[in-house]
């Protein structure tokens, strides 16, 4: 009939239909977020392919009888040092002040009084801690004091509380399979102690 109004219902059909065939119009010229997906590709004998580089995956080979040895032998050392090195460092810095102190201490008793007093402070501070420590880590703490002050223990003990006094603990020592005359040589005999060592330092700051 002339002059009918069309349907509301027809006239939102309309625009809705309107609106899809514009979308797909448009989706001829560009692409959705979800149209196309962009991935590295690689040219493979004149054809394009997509590429991707897998994550690095290791291969262990099983270890030797030897090699297991050597390898717990290794995690005892570096757990021994892991324990042992911040006390070296605290008697390292405490021996080398004690040291510089008595280059300007020449009277005899002034020295004796003040080696006194500053082995109560190392008793009070290290012996709770100390007896704790196993022989096989009281052999490291030894080798790290050695490190820390270029003396052995037993020359540090010789010559704050005489050669009776070293020699008696170095009797002691020997008893448990220790000595108190070692050494520390980072290039040599105890570079695995030293890359620990290092590896310690690097990990909690201690410079």
């Amino acid at each position: 009939m002339a002059g009918r109004k069309q349907p509301y219902h027809s006239l939102i059909l309309s625009v809705l239909c309107w609106a899809l065939l514009s979308s797909i119009a448009q989706s001829q010229t560009r692409f959705g977020i979800n149209d196309t997906i962009v991935v590295p590709a690689i040219i493979y004998n004149g054809d394009t392919l997509s590429y991707k580089e897998m994550p690095e995956v290791y291969v262990y080979l099983e270890l030797s009888a030897a090699g297991r040895r050597a390898h717990r032998e290794w995690t005892r050392l570096r757990n021994a040092v892991y324990v042992t090195y911040p006390y070296a460092k605290k008697a390292g810095a405490v021996f080398n002040d004690i040291n510089a102190h008595l280059l300007n201490m020449p009277d005899k008793e002034k020295r004796k009084a003040y080696v006194k007093s500053r082995e109560k402070d190392l008793r009070d501070e290290f012996t709770k801690p100390l007896t704790n420590l196993s022989v096989y880590q009281g052999r490291v703490l030894m080798k790290l004091i050695a490190r820390e002050t270029g003396n052995t223990c037993y020359d540090i003990i010789h010559d704050y509380k005489g050669s009776f006094s070293a020699g008696f603990w170095q009797s002691v020592a020997w008893i448990f399979g220790s000595s108190l005359k070692q050494t520390y040589n980072a290039r040599t005999d105890d570079a695995q102690i030293e890359d620990i060592v290092i590896e310690v330092r690097r990990m909690y700051g201690l410079y």
